[in-house]
């Protein structure tokens, strides 16, 4: 119960200051001239501001409430090196101990975690979740803010007014002061490159220590590449070249050697990823005749704005002799030499569209593509029953790398393609627009060669359970030979047409080596916090699936088999950065929130970002680490009712408010009614009495 003056005015309280001035001035006139009752004029006008006022006792029940500390957990990713996950949790017991002797003292724990999920937050936020904790905490009932952290705390007020509350703020540092470490540092990375190019990467080597210049040896891991290595020194600048081998991502892991002493080996370490890209594909397209099928390759290969499209059509060959003078022929010359030896290696992809020997190519140029194909090069053969002659492309030095020997037969029946076992794996045929079930839904075909495989392998299959389709690599290149010259009735719709397109297509970029069609692929992809791993394989079984998060911890996942040929699985992903993955000689990265977290570019405790604002709010910072592991004894808590400094050596001081919550109010007037005006009657008539005498 709690006892109070409390006014009550009639009048606004600007008119009520108002009068009290005239008053004033009136007083000061009275008694610059002097005259006889100046005092009782003054008390009773004084006593009528009184009554206008309106005084009363008020009287308040109280229930007392009480205080609140707010004790915030850093759960980052750097709190969980060094030992300072199980330091934080024995500090958090002793602490929750110690608090039970204030009965009076309400904990609000607060954790804060910067997860996957949290894609719009990089480095510890820990006063931004501290203002979520206390947004229902009147700032006069905070006793003050206890941090269990390593420091590194990335969302510092610039001063104590930002906090929106006067209460002291301490610091527990579970590191140990002077801590040393190594760290990887990249500077400028590419995110795009040209296939075939070199992108620099610019980056260096800093650690903790200053003054030390001595050298490091980075090692260089480029997918699918022996590790090279290189001598740096450390905090200088160096540059790595990134060659741009294929389209697609190009991953490449820098790692610097580890250090003696240092807290983790994490950050030593940088993946990074440059997607390549083809300045433009350039496909050579010869037809060796003009045929119905002709412009269905011409026109899929220019509906692709990223094909550059040189076509050849052999319209009048060599042999063919009807007595027109040459210079009243309107054909352009065949350019064999320029295409077949000077630029041959500047195409992406050779198509053969029904072609024969017929002496247009000396058979040196064919061996010329061969040789191409070996190199890293791509030849697709469209053939009809020009391929089961005796002028077939199989019987000229390109022979050696087509994937099917013909036996000489044309079968020649109304059919429908199918997929084969494989060809349901294999990403070129995988999921064709009506391939499924056991009759596809697609247009018949009416002609497809014989034709034996050779260290290849079959898709599709036709009249007879031929070979329709084949594909197989050459060295360092591909081949793929198409055993028909009907597929232009799938463009033109015949019997509802069929999937012409997105098989041409496949097919191209799978010569091509187009990352998203190799039969072997790992692949991830990140929302929020849910990693999916996607495996692709024509084998029957794959490996488990290594998930190394950005910490170093590694996690073993089995996918489940989707479809045939594919195998996905999505876990959770409790850490910002890039997650690595890999199955057997399969490797990839994703990126999980921020690429480079603020996390782990810096992991050794500090207090310097602290120290400023914990000394304006008269809090302070308290080293609690000691061995791995294990903690120092906690500061005692003290509670006090004022004072600017709130900590000593071996103490944090918290505020006590003394704050309550009013359940009942009750008001007795003490100057109204008949007694006031009594007062008041009285009062003037002294005066009147005194200035009548």
């Amino acid at each position: 119960m709690s006892w109070s003056i409390e006014f009550i005015p009639f009048v606004p309280w600007p008119v009520l200051w108002a009068l009290a001035g005239v008053g004033v001035v009136l007083f000061a006139l009275l008694l610059w001239r002097a005259r006889r009752g100046a005092l009782l004029r003054a008390a009773a006008y004084t006593m009528l501001l009184l009554a206008i006022a309106n005084p009363h006792l008020k009287q308040e029940d109280r229930e007392p409430l009480n205080d609140v500390l707010a004790v915030v957990i850093d759960d980052s990713q750097s709190q969980t090196i060094a030992g300072r996950d199980p330091r934080t949790e024995s500090i958090r017991k002793d602490l929750q101990e110690r608090l039970k002797a204030f009965p009076n003292l309400d904990i609000r724990w607060v954790n804060s975690t910067s997860t996957a999920g949290d894609s719009d937050r990089d480095g510890t936020m820990l006063f931004t979740d501290l203002a979520k904790g206390l947004a229902d905490v009147p700032p006069d009932r905070l006793a003050g803010v206890i941090m269990l952290t390593d420091g590194n705390v990335h969302d510092v007020p610039q001063n104590a007014a930002a906090l929106g509350f006067d209460a002291p703020v301490h610091a527990l540092i579970t590191g140990k002061p002077g801590e040393f470490d190594r760290r990887l540092e990249v500077l400028k990375a590419p995110r795009f490159g040209l296939v075939g190019g070199v992108q620099p990467v610019e980056l260096k080597v800093t650690e903790t220590t200053p003054g030390n210049a001595g050298s490091v040896t980075l090692t260089i891991t480029r997918q699918g590449e022996a590790p090279s290595t290189k001598s740096v020194r450390v905090g200088e600048k160096v540059e790595i070249p990134v060659k741009v081998d294929h389209a697609g991502p190009n991953i490449v892991e820098i790692e610097a050697e580890a250090a003696p002493g240092e807290l983790t080996t994490v950050n030593n370490r940088a993946v990074l990823t440059v997607e390549g890209v083809r300045e433009n594909l350039r496909v050579l397209l010869v037809s060796g005749e003009p045929h119905a099928g002709e412009r269905t390759w011409r026109n899929m290969l220019k509906s692709d704005a990223a094909v550059d499209l040189v076509h050849f059509t052999i319209l009048r060959p060599p042999e063919k002799q009807d007595g027109t003078p040459i210079n009243q022929l309107s054909l352009i010359a065949f350019p064999t030499r320029e295409l077949f030896q000077e630029k041959l290696d500047q195409f992406d992809l050779i198509i053969f569209d029904r072609y024969q020997r017929r002496g247009v190519l000396p058979l040196l140029y064919l061996e010329n593509v061969a040789h191409y194909v070996e190199r890293g090069g791509a030849v697709l053969v469209s053939a009809g029953d020009d391929y089961a002659s005796a002028l077939s492309l199989y019987r000229s030095p390109l022979g050696q790398v087509l994937p099917a020997v013909p036996s000489g037969r044309v079968v020649e029946e109304a059919f429908k393609p199918k997929l084969t076992e494989l060809g349901e794996k294999h990403p070129v045929t995988r999921d064709l627009s009506g391939s499924k079930g056991d009759e596809p839904s697609w247009g018949p075909w009416f002609r497809v060669v014989e034709a034996d495989p050779r260290d290849a392998e079959v898709l599709m299959k036709g009249a007879e359970g031929k070979p329709l389709l084949v594909i197989g690599q050459r060295g360092e290149g591909r081949v793929a030979l198409l055993l028909s010259d009907h597929i232009w009735l799938w463009a033109r719709g015949y019997e509802g047409g069929g999937p012409y397109t997105d098989l041409l297509r496949r097919l191209a970029h799978w010569l091509m080596k187009e990352p998203d069609l190799e039969e072997e692929m790992l692949k991830a992809t990140g929302r929020g916090e849910t990693l999916t791993l996607e495996r692709r394989s024509v084998k029957d079984e794959i490996e488990p699936v290594v998930v190394t998060s950005p910490s170093g911890k590694e996690e073993t996942a089995t996918l489940d088999k989707s479809a045939p040929g594919l195998w996905r699985k999505s876990i959770t992903a409790g850490e910002q950065g890039v997650y690595r993955i890999s199955s057997g000689k399969l490797a990839s990265v994703v990126t999980i929130g921020n690429a480079n977290a603020k996390e782990l570019s810096a992991v050794t405790a500090t207090d310097a970002a602290l120290s400023p604002l914990l000394n304006e709010t008269g809090g302070g910072s308290f080293w609690l680490g000691r061995t791995e592991g294990d903690a120092s004894p906690l500061p005692r808590l003290v509670m006090m009712r004022s004072g600017h400094v709130m900590h000593g050596g071996d103490w944090l001081g918290l505020h006590r408010r003394d704050a309550y919550h009013v359940e009942g109010v009750r008001l007795f007037p003490l100057f109204t009614g008949f007694l006031a005006l009594a007062l008041l009657l009285g009062m003037m008539a002294i005066t009147w009495f005194r200035e009548g005498h």
